[in-house]
């Protein structure tokens, strides 16, 4: 099969979906990568390391599009890029199609077989190729909080750790997921008071354990969440649904009563946001204020640390990669049930059912799409 990595195109996005070490890998399978020049250069990767490894060299993402089998990218597709897309290709990215109507209407107009990396699932929940990405989410959304708390940035002025004899800020975190934990670990490391909101409460007392009893732990319900929200300094948005559009935990009432100069950062904006207020933004102007707080909604955050995403998300998808490559589509959604759960638009079809119900389209299981005349 011949792989195809296009160089990403969203603002400020400078991660690549696969490694020259990755590259190498599909090669010693027997496939061939072509790699767009510069693709890799964001994140430190250079075109004769490629070519070092035995990776085509393509001048235009055009020349990739139109040669690849299977094309494998960081973020999803934007419209310039809708009409480069073929029937029957293979599309290994993230997608997050329950907040982008526009792009499931042209995956299933193009015949495109799509699938996602946020919703491939382990039978334990788990979403492995979503995790390392939720992690650097996670982490940064605290520290970019600080960032805008500071008074040259919007904020009001709030030392996220606070000194002795000041309180260090208080943060409110929305969703115990990976997202969520991590924020917290980052937001206890800078000292400050953190509480975090979950409507399981199994899921609290794990984090109640991970934690060692230093954060406070809270039942989701609409008044804990407007008390919640309504004392923070810093709101972290971390609520997912796997595959759907995200619920709006936080209303606009919610947002208002907020102090002026307070933070939120919504990471769950790729699904549509669980704050009212949240709106996208990119790295190139990432935040807006609205009923005096500041938003920061940058629907590619993991795109700021390049390396570092890079590298983790690499060593999430290969393997799924190199599965696909190996068999094609229909095998290897046959062999493995957690890579079937990442389908998301086949022939046309919407076969993941959080992405119909966001827009009202019809739903086809996985099982009854004929997966005939897909390569094997």
């Amino acid at each position: 099969m011949l792989v195809g990595v296009p160089k990403e195109v969203k603002d400020h996005e400078f991660r690549v979906a696969v490694t020259p070490s990755g590259a190498r890998e599909y090669g010693r399978r027997g496939h061939r990568v072509l790699v767009q020049r510069r693709a890799g250069e964001g994140s430190g990767f250079t075109d004769p390391e490629y070519a070092a490894v035995g990776a085509e060299l393509a001048d235009t993402a055009e020349e990739v599009f139109a040669r690849a089998d299977m094309i494998v990218k960081v973020k999803e597709p934007v419209p310039a890029e809708f009409e480069l897309l073929r029937p029957s290709q293979l599309l290994f990215t993230y997608l997050h199609l329950a907040a982008d109507e526009p792009l499931t209407r042209a995956l299933m107009g193009n015949g495109v077989q799509a699938v996602a990396y946020e919703t491939v699932q382990l039978e334990s929940g788990v979403l492995p190729l979503l995790t390392p990405m939720s992690e650097v989410a996670g982490r940064m959304s605290v520290q970019v909080g600080a960032h805008h708390l500071e008074k040259a940035h919007g904020g009001n002025g709030t030392l996220l750790g606070g000194i002795p004899g000041v309180p260090g800020a208080h943060v409110a975190i929305m969703g115990g997921g990976v997202v969520g934990a991590n924020a917290a670990q980052i937001a206890l490391g800078m000292g400050a008071n953190v509480t975090i909101i979950d409507k399981s409460l199994d899921r609290l007392r794990q984090l109640d354990t991970l934690l060692h009893g230093r954060i406070n732990t809270l039942a989701s319900n609409t008044d804990n969440v407007a008390a919640e929200v309504q004392r923070a300094d810093l709101v972290v948005g971390a609520v997912l649904v796997p595959g759907a559009k995200a619920p709006k935990i936080v209303s606009e009432e919610m947002v208002a009563s907020m102090r002026p100069g307070s933070v939120v950062v919504d990471v769950a904006i790729d699904q549509g946001g669980c704050i009212a207020t949240a709106r996208p933004t990119t790295h190139s102007a990432p935040t807006y204020v609205d009923h005096g707080v500041v938003h920061y909604c940058v629907t590619n955050m993991p795109g700021a640390v390049p390396r570092t995403s890079t590298i983790g998300l690499s060593n999430a998808t290969l393997p799924y990669g190199l599965l696909l490559a190996d068999h094609g589509l229909a095998r290897a959604v046959a062999e493995d049930p957690e890579l079937a759960m990442g389908v998301n638009v086949l022939n046309g079809r919407i076969t993941h059912p959080g992405v119909a119900e966001a827009f009202g389209l019809e739903y086809t299981p996985l099982a009854d799409v004929t997966l005939a005349g897909i390569a094997a």
